[in-house]
């Protein structure tokens, strides 16, 4: 080992000696803060801070394994700077001064490490970068931007690019790494821009757009860190298997609080296993879906026909469909939710029917005066309140709802739907809720509101049983204080007391039960929690309703969405950026294209081209930085002989190292699964084996050293386009010529051929 490899390794196993040592007088500090400390109140709140503070630090610490450094950078003014995935202090031992050990990548300071060239070098003279085996220095690449130091150290890399194609020709492991010992320049851009307002970042297969997204994440929290630890960030993924897939960035960068959700998953209490058909997803989807829920709630707020008889102190009263109206109308002049105006609506009736009850009985039947005082008033008012016919009467004509029972009745008979509509929707009460359920159900719970009087009460019940213990333990210490002190004239002493210190509000404030949870745990189960920054991965997807969902989330509209217009797949997705925002932020937003891609390889980007620009003439893909030399290869096989072939291209093409992926139309998996020993499948598929099927849909976002295309003639154009850009070495596709492919040529001698 040279003289500077020996000197980076052992920078390494000092910080990390650092960080193990942090790591344990963490540990000991939340094991010291669970012990046993006392019924106090400052004791438990001094526990309950320490274990928030050193339990996070703690998680970030083993979050981050392998090596915490990758870089350093060499000032022109002579000092230097370690870069890694989180930044490190340590006493200086003499001054007791807290200083840099390893500069956190999302510092000020850092940042040249990403956007120095020897054209503009920034103040720096050389960058190195780090190539590590867990915490073993393996190799070092220095690129040099003052070229006038003569200075060499022998692991000069002269195109800078070696750290870059060894990282994007690593073999997969099922789950996204970290990019931040690789961030490009174009990519820091995006990663820092400013946390307000909303963020478009548009870009191609293999572009990074999702990694960027993720370190945007993490350098927002590093940025804001009290704002949005406080109001924590929501990171919207389309499907399961990909938010496991991504779920490892994060923590590797020392970020832990960060919430990962479906759209199906952002309803509290409700978990969307049920699927719909695309003209169903597509008809929930739409904007004139709100109107459609709003014309279904009003028609629960019910007019008799014609009339209503209300049985009360052995008389029966005619509320008809007049009074009613009146009542409902008045009730909606309020413009309140249904459940939450439902109390207004009850006090119209009593009224109604206490007017009724006054007019019968008191009456003067000589000149038609009323005999009633304001106290007999009350106390009919009182009576009809109380009657059960009364509440049964509300009941039938404002009924209390729960988005859940709106959306079920809903679904079970669609009214105001166009009648091919309506069938596309229709299904039998009982029916598991799928995503797109889920937008509907939170438009339902902003109509429907919640009537919290019950739970109010139950509150400030609880509350007043807390004050009235405290005042019992005050009365008690002031007993004990008067006996002990009973020779003291209690006005002139100056023995303080409980009493004198503390009333029975605040001590009975002081002691209500924490709540532990983080902010990303409180905002899961909360459904009108707002977020203090959004991510949204594959926006283009998402439908008109699935955008009224998502901007009650974020009433800041602070957003970053990635996607791409291209790979819109599911027919509901609004696709364009500017009918999607318009109607919440009108013009006022931000578009960057990322242009490279470093994913695919030149020759797959090529063919992959062809399909889209069959559709889209002029099309043109992000460029490749990579080749490898390959084509991709095509199989034709018989119906009959499809996964037997399969199975063959599978293990003629399975790598020695990383993950191969099969992907097919869902139809044709129990079929393929027999002839795929080994193989992960399903609607969450474990993504670290090295066989995995998969249908076009469940691929999106996802990357793997070799993919198998199956039936490529059956896809949608933009399914096709997505599942022939998730490789990062070789393509190959198996088909039974039952579908017309304008991209493939036959070819005598291996029977077809990419043009």
């Amino acid at each position: 080992m040279d003289r500077e490899l020996r000197a980076e390794q052992q920078f390494v196993d000092g910080l990390h000696a650092r960080v193990d040592a942090l790591r344990g007088r963490a540990a000991d500090s939340v094991a010291g803060a669970l012990a046993p400390v006392g019924n106090g109140y400052q004791a438990r709140l001094e526990r309950d801070v320490l274990v928030r503070e050193r339990g996070s630090r703690l998680a970030a610490l083993d979050a981050v394994e392998g090596s915490l450094c990758f870089g350093r950078i060499d000032l022109a003014s002579g000092a230097s700077h370690h870069i890694g995935r989180i930044g490190i202090r340590d006493e200086h031992p003499e001054t007791g001064e807290l200083l840099p050990v390893l500069v956190d990548w999302r510092a000020p300071v850092a940042r040249p490490f990403y956007l120095a060239t020897g054209h503009t070098p920034l103040g720096l003279r050389r960058r190195r970068h780090l190539s590590c085996e867990g915490r073993t220095v393996t190799a070092l690449h220095d690129e040099v931007l003052d070229l006038d130091d003569a200075a060499r150290t022998g692991h000069e890399d002269p195109t800078g690019d070696a750290v870059l194609l060894a990282a994007l020709n690593t073999a997969r492991t099922g789950r996204m790494g970290d990019i931040v010992r690789t961030i490009q320049a174009e990519q820091d851009r995006v990663i820092r821009a400013p946390h307000r307002g909303v963020l478009v970042i548009e870009g191609g297969p293999g572009t990074g757009k999702t990694a960027v997204a993720l370190h945007r994440a993490a350098y927002l929290l590093y940025e804001h860190r009290e704002l949005l630890a406080r109001r924590a960030v929501l990171i919207v993924g389309p499907n399961p298997a990909f938010l496991r897939y991504i779920g490892e960035v994060l923590p590797s960068l020392g970020e832990t609080g960060v919430l990962l959700a479906t759209l199906g998953e952002l309803y509290p209490g409700v978990h969307a296993t049920g699927t719909d058909t695309p003209r169903a997803a597509e008809v929930k989807g739409r904007p004139e879906m709100a109107q459609a829920l709003a014309a279904v709630l009003a028609d629960r707020q019910a007019l008799p026909d014609p009339v209503r008889p209300v049985e009360h102190d052995r008389d029966v009263l005619p509320l008809d469909a007049d009074l009613v109206r009146v009542a409902r109308d008045r009730t909606r002049a309020l413009g309140l939710p249904h459940n939450v105006a439902r109390e207004h609506f009850a006090g119209h009736i009593v009224n109604t029917l206490t007017d009724m009850v006054a007019e019968r009985i008191g009456t003067d039947p000589y000149d038609g005066t009323n005999l009633l005082d304001p106290s007999d008033l009350t106390q009919i008012r009182d009576e009809v309140g109380a009657n059960p016919e009364v509440h049964a009467v509300v009941e039938e004509l404002w009924p209390l709802l729960t988005p859940e029972r709106l959306i079920a009745d809903f679904l079970a008979d669609p009214t105001h739907l166009a009648p091919e509509d309506a069938a596309a929707v229709r299904r039998a009460p009982g029916a598991a809720w799928t995503p797109a359920d889920v937008p509907l159900l939170d438009e339902a719970a902003e109509l429907l509101g919640e009537d919290d009087r019950a739970a109010r009460a139950a509150a400030e019940r609880e509350r007043r049983e807390r004050v009235a213990f405290a005042q019992g333990v005050l009365d008690v210490a002031y007993a004990s204080r008067t006996y002990e002190f009973e020779d003291v004239d209690d006005e002139d002493s100056e023995v303080l007391g409980a009493q004198d210190i503390i009333d029975a509000e605040r001590m009975a404030e002081r002691h209500e039960e924490a709540d532990h949870r983080t902010a990303a745990e409180r905002a899961a189960a909360d459904r009108t929690w707002a977020f203090g920054h959004i991510i949204v991965d594959e926006a283009q997807e998402l439908s008109a309703m699935a955008w009224r969902l998502l901007m009650r989330r974020s009433p800041t509209r602070s957003m970053t969405l990635v996607g791409d217009p291209a790979q819109t797949a599911e027919e509901g997705g609004v696709g364009s950026w500017e009918r999607a925002l318009a109607p919440y932020v009108q013009d006022r937003w931000e578009h960057t294209v990322l242009g490279v891609n470093y994913r695919t390889p030149a020759e797959i980007m090529d063919v992959a081209a062809e399909v889209l620009r069959a559709a889209r003439p002029g099309f043109e893909p992000p460029k490749s930085i990579r080749s490898t030399g390959t084509r991709p290869r095509v199989h034709r096989t018989t119906p009959a002989g499809l996964p037997a072939a399969v199975g063959a291209a599978v293990r003629e093409a399975l790598p020695a190292e990383g993950r191969l992926a099969v992907i097919a139309p869902r139809a044709l998996h129990e079929a393929l699964a027999p002839e795929l020993p080994g193989v992960t499948a399903g609607a969450e598929p474990d993504l670290t084996r090295r066989v995995v099927l998969l249908d076009p849909r469940q691929s999106k976002g996802l990357e793997f050293d070799t993919v198998l295309v199956v039936e490529p003639g059956t896809y949608r154009t933009s399914d096709l386009y997505v599942a022939m850009t998730r490789a990062t070495q070789s393509l190959a596709l198996v088909h039974t010529g039952g579908h017309a492919l304008p991209w493939l040529v036959d070819d005598p001698e291996k029977g077809a051929a990419v043009r």
